[in-house]
């Protein structure tokens, strides 16, 4: 067999940034007990130890035992117990379920850790390697970790949301992480449509849901320069805005009435009670008006803030109350660079009007991850842009997040389009 080997500075950047990338997921935990670390608050979320797990799972089962000759699994039960959707793979323990696994313990799953990333060291130090086949590996299970990264803070938020406590995830002495302030006014930017091309272009890593780029036709529109903000939304609460089903798709009014929703996720009233016994506590007093639990624990609504944890559902509501509709995901990526237009990118994930389908001529990646994203495009919506959780570097213009049109446990929010 003939290998295509690395180029010696190539191969020391890879491991680098492996390196660089594994570190960071144990430095988000680091800040939660082992209690904190085993829960999981909901069917959709899991818990921290199951993502510091599962990213292991991965370049173990698709890296290691496919390409690395002499490697011994750590625990050949963690094949099971780590596998998350992957069919192919065989049998895996219940989505819902992840919670009840105790067993094993954090240190074994920091040790876990320590085995795997040793052995893929070793491997990407090996000259005799196919590289051409290895280096996409790689850099799929490091994006693959940079997305249980984002992942990993909003589960643990809810989790932590479902504490009468309301306890913070980071510490309190470091620096809130803030969202940054928008201006008043909408500036509505106008966009003569046409044929443009979407979809990842260019050199770079990217998902193959990005892919292939394609020509699309918009109509001319135009497109917030700004995010909808915190007091803008606070508004729509105002005017009735969750007591009005003529602002509701079918679907999400059904859902507003099943769950009692009458404000964002982590939005609390003044007269909490989980925030009048903070208060009594010597914790964090209401100081009237909306208070809002995140990360850094609960604080007072800052009205210039982009608005978060709204579901598509709340998205389009506030879109029809205000007289105007969500963007496409194509007339979102056509948008990105025009001028005068902010807050595309690290604030909030960004609804859009668009379906999660395949692109034309879409073809999954081959072998196991064939199963990462292809099988997913159905009953779900995009989202574009990147929030305050996503890693550094982790977003580009035609990253297409996605889910279904009732979450709202991500740091997901809104931009409005309009015909023109």
């Amino acid at each position: 067999m003939t290998f295509s080997r690395p180029i010696a500075p190539v191969a020391n950047a890879l491991r680098e940034r492996f390196r660089t990338v594994r570190a960071a997921s144990l430095a988000l935990a680091a800040p939660l007990s082992a209690e904190d670390q085993c829960i999981q608050s909901m069917p959709d979320a899991s818990p921290t130890k199951w993502h510091l797990a599962h990213t292991t799972w991965f370049f173990e089962t698709v890296l290691l035992q496919a390409h690395a000759a002499d490697y011994q699994p750590f625990d050949t039960r963690f094949h099971y117990l780590f596998n998350s959707y992957y069919e192919a793979l065989g049998p895996r323990h219940p989505r819902p379920q992840r919670g009840l696994l105790t067993r094993p313990s954090l240190d074994e799953v920091h040790a876990y850790r320590r085995h795997v990333d040793e052995a893929v060291l070793a491997l990407l130090a090996t000259s005799e390697i196919d590289w051409a086949t290895i280096e996409p590996i790689v850099a799929l299970g490091l994006n693959h970790e940079q997305q249980h990264q984002e992942l990993l803070l909003t589960d643990i938020l809810h989790a932590l949301s479902c504490n009468p406590l309301l306890p913070a995830c980071k510490p309190s002495s470091g620096p809130a992480l803030r969202l940054a302030a928008v201006p008043a006014e909408v500036r509505w930017l106008a966009q003569p449509g046409g044929m443009v091309d979407v979809g990842h272009a260019g050199e770079g890593f990217c998902f193959d849901n990005e892919t292939p780029r394609h020509a699309a036709l918009l109509r001319p529109y135009a497109i917030a320069d700004r995010l909808v903000n915190c007091g803008d939304y606070a508004q729509f609460i105002a005017d009735g805005g969750y007591h009005r089903p003529e602002l509701w798709l079918s679907d999400g009014w059904a859902t507003v009435q099943a769950q009692g929703w009458r404000h964002p996720a982590y939005w609390l009233e003044a007269d909490d009670p989980r925030i009048a016994k903070l208060g009594a506590g010597g914790g964090h007093a209401a100081s009237g008006g909306w208070q809002v639990f995140g990360l850094h624990g609960v604080r007072p609504m800052e009205v210039d803030a982009p608005v978060a944890q709204l579901s598509f559902y709340e998205a389009a509501a506030y879109a029809e109350w205000a007289g105007a509709r969500l963007p496409t995901e194509f007339e979102w990526e056509a948008a990105f660079d025009a001028p005068g237009i902010t807050q595309m990118s690290g604030h909030v994930w960004q609804w859009t009007r668009s379906s999660y389908d395949p692109y034309p001529g879409f073809r999954p990646l081959p072998g196991i991850a064939a199963e990462y994203n292809g099988k997913f495009m159905v009953g779900q919506l995009v989202l574009r842009g990147g929030s305050v959780a996503t890693p550094a570097g982790h977003t580009r213009p035609s990253y297409r997040n996605f889910f279904p049109p009732a979450a709202r446990w991500q740091f997901s929010g809104l931009r409005l389009a309009k015909d023109l």
